[in-house]
């Protein structure tokens, strides 16, 4: 960890006097503040996790007078949920099964005297087909079922056809030798075979992580998707329904991953007549431990599993709790593959756990419930689980066909089917970045006519409402007194520099160091610059001049250069430090709706709520300068809190959602370890020219290394030319600009420093 004070030059005093400020309480707390920050915010978003799920009932209306009236009063929380798994885009027309066969193979893998099994593939998405298996039994249909493998299981080894699973939990093709037509999905496995680009590099991320990351940020998801390919499967089952005198009613069951889709499915579609969850089903209040492809945005604002369950309300539910296969993490980094999966483990649930959800479920679902049973087994797939789960289709039969193995082993190419299976994916996601800029063009640009440059703040105030609560994620205002403390850590010839803590909510503060010119005169207001540094970075990184620190070659000592100017200087730290120490924090915000940046934006907030009360500060000169992770912060904290007078952002400025999504350049975040990264269907709302159009009419500026990896030239020009674009529209272009410079990753402090004293209105010091 780094030192939190460094060295800085001779004016540094050892034995200082570590007075606080006037108006403030000495600052007694020892150690690394920074850690402890960290520490802050997770006690601080356990506790709102714990406290969802008591909240959640504000978002729900119920009327239990009948079935039907039951799904209309939740059909508002199942849109909600269905937006939150990105299951949204509209599914191609389905009327038959592709029988899957080429000139070598063909698509009947087996048949007896009870079932026949093809091999088939559906539509459904432009680009995205499903893949699996058809079975049929040959007493007749009773009923239609789409049955969910483990993500680590192919439909093979869960109707028979190969080794991996017992007999005994081959529920796909007992089911079918019990009447049902059955569709088995292949499922996105947790490999890491093609997670990656043979153009730039492939990684150590299961495929789900893979497609997770890209899609997240473009308001999809793995569970969406998968999703969409069984509501698809449910689509040509309710056609060949319409066709057949005695309709058969619709089922879905899975195990483990499978066992979450089948829920979710459930929950969505109405014409499931009856879900059966295995393996999954429990409290998940810790599912930010979980892998990040069940990292599901605003999940734990209105869902847990009951709530989940509760949209299934009036049709049968069976949850079988049965053992599942332990995962620890994603796999480890191979040579020549780059590491950065994000850590996440699944376990087989407490038992007592998850019959206290069940149970809650019932309680939301009241009266209205339907066949609901909970069944604990030895195995998937159990005999008493399938009877219940057939019941609720309307079985009334109480045995099933006896349990056999089939003693055949297929050799289905399963490698060349998940590789297919991830490329439609990854290609149907890239398309949507490419059509991306058509859509915020539709829903920002056409209904924001810049004009008075007077108004425009006001015209984007519902834009900023969006982005604030639907993307970054809003809490109320800070809940604590500000209860200012402070201790002087620097004295030089010019100015004096004070650690400063303030409180925000409970066990969450905001510190930083406050640099403050020596030679303020009496009633004098100044204006500010809040100085913000980047990953892993603390406040001292901004201050130093010791051309020893390694920090000094990005910061160039800024905050102490600006506080030389004469300028009063804040440099606050912002919580992305301690690598999966604060990325978990994300982990735990997002199903709250909420991201890392819910908690910085807060801090700031209340930094300026203390900066504005200081004698020497003029409130409304308080201006914006961030490097990296601190420039991303220059992007969205001003944007959101527009007492930031100006913004300015350093080596961080690019075409956003390109460098987040796209797999085909080196400089995207797809290949590096920044898990947290990505913000829940920002690609379709909000890249950084609309942030900068939020920012204006305020001053903005982007500084601009040549040599700086973080994006190449030409994104950030295309990105930073539609902001000059609404400066101009405004009439107001001398208050934008970007600054090239022959230079990498770091202040280059020129042109910014300029801009600075023109926007801020503060002369700059003689030659």
């Amino acid at each position: 960890m780094k030192r939190l004070i460094t060295p800085l030059f001779c004016s540094l005093i050892a034995t200082l006097d570590a007075a606080p400020l006037p108006n403030t309480k000495p600052l007694n707390l020892k150690g690394d503040l920074s850690a402890r920050m960290v520490v802050g915010i997770d006690k601080f978003l356990m506790r709102e996790i714990e406290l969802s799920t008591g909240r959640r009932a504000t978002f729900w209306k119920r009327d239990y007078s009948s079935p039907a009236a039951y799904d209309k009063s939740v059909g508002k929380n199942r849109n909600h949920f269905r937006f939150c798994t990105g299951a949204v885009d509209k599914r191609l027309p389905i009327s038959t099964l592709e029988l899957k066969s080429t000139t070598d193979t063909s698509a009947l893998l087996y048949e007896d005297d009870k079932i026949k099994i093809q091999a088939i593939r559906w539509a459904v998405l432009t680009g995205v087909n499903g893949e699996g298996l058809l079975l049929s039994p040959k007493s007749g249909i009773r009923a239609r079922v789409v049955a969910l493998p483990d993500a680590d299981q192919t439909p093979e080894q869960l109707v028979g056809l190969s080794k991996g699973i017992p007999a005994k939990s081959q529920f796909a093709r007992r089911l079918a030798e019990a009447g049902c037509q059955v569709v088995v999905p292949v499922l996105i496995d947790r490999r890491d075979e093609w997670s990656g680009d043979h153009r730039v590099t492939f990684t150590n991320q299961t495929h789900r992580e893979w497609i997770y990351r890209q899609s997240f940020e473009m308001g999809r998801h793995v569970i969406g998707y998968e999703i969409q390919k069984i509501l698809s499967a449910v689509d040509w089952f309710t056609c060949e329904n319409e066709k057949s005198p005695s309709p058969a009613p619709i089922g879905v069951i899975g195990f483990g991953e499978g066992g979450l889709l089948a829920l979710y499915a459930g929950a969505l579609d109405t014409r499931i007549a009856s879900t059966l969850t295995s393996g999954y089903f429990n409290n998940r209040q810790r599912v930010w431990e979980e892998p990040i492809y069940r990292n599901v945005f605003g999940l734990l604002e209105q869902f847990g599993d009951a709530e989940i369950a509760s949209l299934i309300g009036p049709r049968a539910l069976v949850v079988e709790h049965s053992p599942v296969t332990a995962t620890d993490g994603p796999p480890k980094p191979r040579p020549g593959r780059r590491g950065g999966a994000a850590p996440g483990k699944i376990s087989t649930p407490d038992y007592k756990s998850v019959s206290a959800e069940f149970q809650r479920g019932r309680v939301l679902a009241g009266e209205i419930i339907g066949n609901w049973k909970l069944i604990k087994s030895p195995d998937s797939g159990s005999e008493d689980a399938l009877l219940q789960f057939l019941a609720g289709m309307g079985f009334k039969r109480d045995t099933l066909p006896e349990t056999r193995d089939l003693k055949i082993e297929h050799t289905t190419d399963v490698d060349a089917r998940q590789k297919r299976q991830v490329e439609e994916l990854t290609e149907y996601t890239q398309q949507l970045l490419r059509f991306s800029e058509y859509e915020r063009n539709d829903n920002f640009w056409k209904k924001l006519p810049p004009g008075d440059p007077e108004k425009w703040a006001e015209q984007c105030k519902t834009y900023r409402e969006q982005m604030w609560k639907e993307v970054i994620g809003k809490l109320p205002s800070a809940s604590l007194p500000i209860n200012p403390r402070s201790r002087k850590i620097i004295e030089t010839e010019k100015w004096v520099a004070h650690d400063v803590l303030l409180d925000v909510w409970p066990d969450v503060y905001a510190w930083g160091i406050l640099l403050r010119p020596k030679n303020i005169k009496p009633g004098e207001k100044r204006p500010v610059v809040v100085c913000q540094h980047g990953l892993e970075g603390v406040p001292m990184d901004t201050v130093t001049r010791d051309p020893k620190e390694r920090a000094f070659r990005y910061y160039s000592g800024f905050a102490a250069e600006l506080a030389d100017r004469g300028f009063v200087v804040f440099a606050p730290h912002n919580p992305y430090r301690g690598r999966d120490l604060f990325r978990v924090l994300q982990r735990k915000a997002n199903p709250l709706g909420k991201s890392l940046f819910t908690i910085i934006v807060g801090q700031h907030n209340r930094i300026i709520d203390w900066l504005e009360k200081l004698p020497y500060v003029d409130k409304k000169r308080i201006g914006f300068y961030g490097l990296s992770y601190g420039g991303k912060t220059a992007m969205r904290v001003p944007a959101l809190v527009p007492r930031y007078c100006l913004s300015i952002c350093s080596a961080d400025f690019d075409e956003w959602i390109k460098k987040c999504v796209t797999v085909d350049a080196r400089y995207s975040y797809m290949f590096t370890g920044e898990y947290e990264m990505f913000e829940y269907n920002l690609g379709h709302t909000f890249n950084y020219a609309e942030m900068g159009a939020l920012i204006a009419p305020r001053p903005f500026m982007v500084e601009r290394g040549h040599k700086d990896g973080v994006a190449p030239d030409e994104w950030v020009a295309y990105e930073y030319a539609k902001i000059r674009r609404v400066f101009g529209y405004l009439g107001i272009p001398g208050r934008t600009e970007i600054e090239y410079f022959n230079g990498p990753h770091k202040i280059n402090g020129v042109a910014t420093y300029k801009f600075l004293h023109r926007h801020l209105n503060w002369p700059e010091p003689r030659k």
